[in-house]
């Protein structure tokens, strides 16, 4: 990502307009462009730190990482090319963000395991500001990344993570 936003500095921000753009066929290539694509090199530090803590607790506790970051961007962004507005162009890399975030709290819910639990509970307590950013209202943020992101996220983790086992009834 940071390379990318080094090139398109160069180039006068020119690949941004390889982001996701609704209902466009040619903004099909955002949905896995967006992530790698920001509107300067502010928006790509508040999107890395997120990235780098929440993708940290998810590497450590899967071996399916790039799998569920790849579902989350092309489930991600496929809903917001499909519902997102007309003439709008979204890049960044916080539907990502906010799809681990989300995978993190729903996977401690569906699984009830410890670990996943207390993992929930950190992300809850230290990110619950994000639950904000999926409304409407700030002007030039794409609520609509963080939204489908976020429900992205809790796709992949609900039909995707093994729930804990129940403990087998003793007959007797």
């Amino acid at each position: 990502m940071w390379i990318a936003e080094g090139v398109d500095t160069v180039l006068g921000q020119r690949l941004d307009q390889l982001g996701i753009e609704p209902r466009d066929v040619d903004g099909l290539t955002g949905v896995v462009a967006a992530p790698f694509l920001h509107a300067g090199f502010g928006h790509l530090l508040a999107n890395s730190a997120g990235l780098l803590v929440l993708g940290l607790l998810l590497a450590v506790t899967t071996r399916s990482f790039w799998l569920i970051c790849a579902l989350i961007t092309v489930l991600g962004g496929l809903a917001v090319w499909v519902l997102g507005p007309a003439g709008t162009l979204h890049i960044g890399a916080s539907g990502l963000v906010y799809g681990i975030a989300a995978y993190l709290v729903a996977r401690g819910v569906r699984t009830r395991r410890v670990l996943d639990v207390v993992i929930a509970g950190i992300v809850v307590l230290t990110y619950s500001g994000l639950a904000l950013g999926v409304l409407p209202g700030q002007p030039g943020v794409s609520w609509q990344s963080h939204l489908f992101g976020a429900l992205a996220g809790v796709a992949v983790a609900w039909f995707g993570a093994t729930p804990a086992r129940r403990p087998r009834r003793l007959d007797r």
